[in-house]
């Protein structure tokens, strides 16, 4: 049984989320949206940005989420760049969203229930600082709602050990490749077996759906019905 498992696990690694790309994807990356008046802007790193980036799409108030990089010191890392695991960049999304639909401390509070915030340097099958959690605070605003709600979730017992998730301040956020934009929501239900729907579904789904369950209330109204 345990050889089973894991022959599992390592079939579900190789086609994870570092073994990922589209043979017939964009490699340009991505543009950034213009912030509009009135929005705000708010970066996490919780994994493969694939199931990141679609659980926060999911929430009232997100008008645009971008999958790129942050945390390192390469300048305009490529998705291959990042999964050397030589450029210090986490997969990181980056929410775009009215403060007046949807506050940060709400937005931040999916984010600890869109993955596990206490696995250090992975999340689950992907292996790497590059899957760390982290969160890149704009202000000090933002840093003390962050760090209140360590504590507060710490306190709650939700997760069974500690949360390890980086709070250090926002430098720099670089977009992914455009194929990696939206990947979830494109790939979920390929059959052809070329867009990684078997990881999607093993490895990414049960993100978005713990994170629906957890914050019902601050979905669109078309991802409560789901």
């Amino acid at each position: 049984m345990k050889r089973t498992i894991l022959y599992i696990a390592l079939v579900v690694a190789f086609f994870g989320c570092a073994n990922g790309q589209s043979k017939t994807g964009d490699y340009a990356p991505a543009k950034l949206p213009a912030v509009k008046p009135g929005e705000a802007v708010a970066t996490f790193a919780g994994g493969c940005f694939w199931a990141m980036s679609e659980s926060m799409s999911e929430l009232r108030g997100v008008n645009q989420v971008i999958s790129g990089f942050a945390g390192g010191s390469t300048k305009n890392p490529t998705y291959d760049d990042v999964c050397t695991k030589t450029t210090g960049h986490a997969e990181t999304v980056q929410v775009y969203y009215d403060p007046k639909v949807i506050s940060y401390e709400k937005l931040a509070e999916a984010f600890f229930y869109a993955h596990n915030p206490t696995e250090l340097n992975y999340q689950g099958p992907d292996q790497g600082d590059d899957y760390r959690s982290a969160v890149f605070y704009r202000t000090p605003e933002e840093k003390a709602i962050l760090l209140t709600l360590v504590k507060t979730i710490n306190a709650s017992k939700h997760y069974n050990a500690p949360i390890v998730t980086q709070v250090v301040p926002f430098t720099v956020f670089y977009p992914a490749e455009n194929y990696h934009q939206g990947y979830y929501k494109l790939h979920i239900n390929d059959q052809s077996g070329e867009f990684n729907a078997g990881y999607l579904r093993a490895v990414s789904e049960p993100k978005v759906l713990k994170m629906r369950a957890a914050e019902k209330a601050q979905l669109k109204p078309e991802f409560q019905k789901m």
